[in-house]
Parts: C-alpha cells; sequence; structure tokens
C-alpha cells in the first residue's frame, strides 16, 4: 500500500514540476477582447441573422394559437376562482363556528 501512495507522490511532485517550468506565453495584441460596443453590435447583427431563418406561422396559425391560449386562461380563471370561493366559503364557516361557542 505504500508502494501506491509514493508512486502518486511522485507524479503529483512531477506534474508540479513541469507546470512551475513551463513558461508564461506574452499576450498578444490580437488577443485582447474588443470593447463592449463591438460586442454588442456583433451579438445584435448575429439576432437578426438567427430572426431571418426563423419559419414564421401564418396569420391564421397564430390567430388560432391565440385564441387556444386565451380559451386555456379562462379555463384556469374559472377554476382558481372557484376554488378561491369554495375557500373562502369554509374561512367564513369556521370563524362563524368559532364565534358562536
Amino acid at each position: 500500500m505504500q508502494k501506491s501512495n509514493e508512486s502518486t507522490e511522485k507524479l503529483d511532485a512531477k506534474a508540479d514540476v513541469k507546470k512551475q517550468d513551463a513558461p508564461k506565453k506574452p499576450a498578444k495584441k490580437g488577443d485582447k477582447k474588443p470593447n463592449f460596443f463591438v460586442r454588442a453590435g456583433r451579438k445584435i447583427k448575429e439576432t437578426f441573422s438567427e430572426l431571418k431563418r426563423v419559419t414564421w406561422p401564418s396569420l391564421p396559425q397564430a390567430l388560432k394559437a391565440t385564441g387556444v391560449v386565451i380559451v386555456i386562461v379562462l379555463i384556469f380563471l374559472i377554476v382558481i376562482t372557484a376554488i378561491n370561493f369554495g375557500f373562502s366559503q369554509l374561512l367564513e364557516l369556521l370563524t362563524d363556528l368559532g364565534g358562536e361557542v
């Protein structure tokens, strides 16, 4: 068991020596990060390029999808309103029972 620990320690020591011996590369002028406005301009350009490749829905498809969303929202509105009403009636019933004692 001692041999494996010693061998791993030797390997770690060699790796540390290699890291220390490696010369650091000087930063090149071309590696400098472009300023904020250049990067923002590139991002906007890429965004418009992507938007050109999007398959947009036709007007009837968009209206149908909008109608489906509105119907689902109304269904959830009715369900949540009913639950809220039920809980408020239950709370009122419980508070009235507590007051009569």
